[in-house]
């Protein structure tokens, strides 16, 4: 290896850990994580909730239920930060290992690591989901290549959400260059965690006009909707983008699309499964923004079809198709595009400080008491204020409780709060104890009164998500080859 290879491979790790380090050094503090729709603590409760058996749907599974496991001792919050670096490091050398020269590395990490879709789900609180993201370009990139254990391994980490594993599943399925079936039954096996209890499960009522209206992808300054999309931008809640988003930036992202097109052109070798990718999740989000009647009727028909009322989040499906375009331009060319790509967002380390650890609020003394009593609370909303934006409740993660479920955005009720809720909420002005043993509820904590009511502890069923922790086991198995090498 000569010594301007060792140079360069040595500037492009320290760039690649400079545009990871970028994005995550919140992680890299300690403490708890509070913000919008992230609740990160160290100790999150064993409960039926956490692994998709409550009365809300199983949208956080399998994610809750192995952070569940690892709160057992006391480690929930470190394996989130955990999983969240070794996914964005895996896709800058993915990045760099996709690009077709030096410069088209250093242009293809950020589009990697820091594109607009990752810094606005990490800054809606959706850090699973920056996960899929991240595991996206590594699962094409393996199974272009043929090293189907890798990409099984990432699909197994993008399917901590069910968005994660979907899109992990038709990466996986459409880049197989080899054991396509085998992949489809992998990719599906992984759903099962929130798959069977969704089946199982009373759903709560929701409009499907509202919830399509409230999440809607949204226009940036400058670029419109289109072009906000085609930056892999344009999330529902405008509180969740930078702030150079809002002064025009986001244009930068219409010119690094069309520097990922060139380049992709360039590699037609692969162009036909990332483009089609691409065209699934752009095309998708376009869709969805132009004909949202579409939406709403899919949602109505198909159970389970709520989860692409967020339509805006069908982008990430191409990122792969970004990074390598990007990674086969030659030097002037990955030069601009590199500009393009840090211009998106360049106020990106500054807003990602929102996700710093903070103290959540939690009483132990009172999840002390609770035990692994399901606990109903009067009157608690299901949002809490941080600094002038909505989090979930903590106490939802921290003790198995009876959750409303009720979103409201924009005065506009998406879901409504599940039966149970009302009922538990009914029998308890009431005063009717006996009504809430029944329902399960085990204590009311009402202010600084907990009300006993004799119930016991529930049922945890945690089978599935113990089957989905040791799927990545039959890697293990060795393939026909390897053995024959033997």
């Amino acid at each position: 290896m000569s010594v301007a290879t060792v140079r360069a491979n040595t500037a492009l790790f320290l760039w690649g850990a400079a545009v990871v380090a970028a994005v995550c050094w919140p992680f890299l503090l300690p403490g708890e994580f509070l913000w919008r729709d992230m609740v990160l603590i160290d100790a999150p409760s064993f409960s039926p909730q956490a692994f998709g058996s409550g009365a809300l749907p199983a949208r956080n599974v399998p994610q809750d239920g192995l952070l569940a496991f690892a709160g057992l001792i006391g480690a929930g919050a470190l394996l989130a930060r955990l999983l969240i670096f070794v996914t964005a490091i895996g896709a800058a050398v993915v990045a760099a290992k996709w690009a077709r020269s030096t410069w088209g590395a250093v242009a293809a990490i950020p589009v990697a690591v820091a594109n607009p879709f990752i810094i606005e789900r990490l800054l809606q609180g959706q850090w699973s989901l920056a996960i899929a993201g991240w595991c996206l370009p590594i699962i094409a990139y393996a199974g272009l290549h043929g090293h189907t254990k890798v990409k099984w391994l990432a699909m197994w980490l993008a399917s901590l959400t069910p968005t994660g594993a979907i899109f992990g599943l038709l990466t996986g399925v459409v880049c197989a260059r080899q054991r396509r079936g085998w992949t489809a039954t992998f990719g599906i096996a992984l759903c099962l965690p929130w798959v069977l209890p969704g089946l199982l499960a009373t759903m709560p009522d929701s409009d499907a006009a509202a919830a399509v209206a409230a999440f809607a992808p949204r226009a940036e300054e400058g670029a419109g909707t289109l072009g906000a999309l085609l930056g892999l931008g344009g999330i529902w809640n405008a509180g969740a983008i930078p702030e150079s988003r809002t002064m025009g930036f986001a244009i930068a992202g219409i010119v690094l699309a069309g520097f990922a097109f060139w380049g992709a052109w360039k590699r037609r070798d692969i162009l036909p499964q990332l483009g089609g990718l691409a065209a699934m999740g752009l095309g998708g989000a376009v869709l969805i923004w132009l004909a949202p009647q579409l939406l709403e009727a899919l949602i109505d028909a198909v159970p389970g079809a709520g989860l692409l009322r967020d339509g805006q989040k069908l982008v990430a499906l191409a990122i792969p198709l970004y990074v390598a375009g990007v990674g086969a331009l030659d030097k002037w060319p990955a030069v601009l595009a590199l500009c393009a790509a840090l211009l998106q967002a360049p106020d990106a380390p500054r807003e990602v400080a929102a996700l710093a650890p903070r103290e959540t609020g939690v009483d132990e003394r009172l999840v002390a008491d609770i035990g692994k009593r399901v606990a109903f609370f009067p009157e608690r909303p299901n949002l809490v204020d941080v600094e002038g934006a909505p989090a979930v409740d903590p106490y939802s993660k921290a003790v198995p409780m009876v959750e409303s479920g009720e979103l409201v955005v924009d005065g506009a009720v998406v879901d409504a709060a599940s039966p149970l809720y009302a009922e538990v909420a009914q029998a308890w002005d009431e005063g009717d104890i006996d009504k809430l043993r029944e329902l399960g509820v085990g204590v009311v904590v009402d202010g600084e009164n907990l009300v006993d009511t004799g119930a016991g502890e529930p049922s945890v069923p945690w089978g599935l998500t113990l089957l989905w922790v040791v799927l990545p086991s039959v890697l293990a198995i060795p393939t026909r080859r390897q053995s024959a090498r033997r």
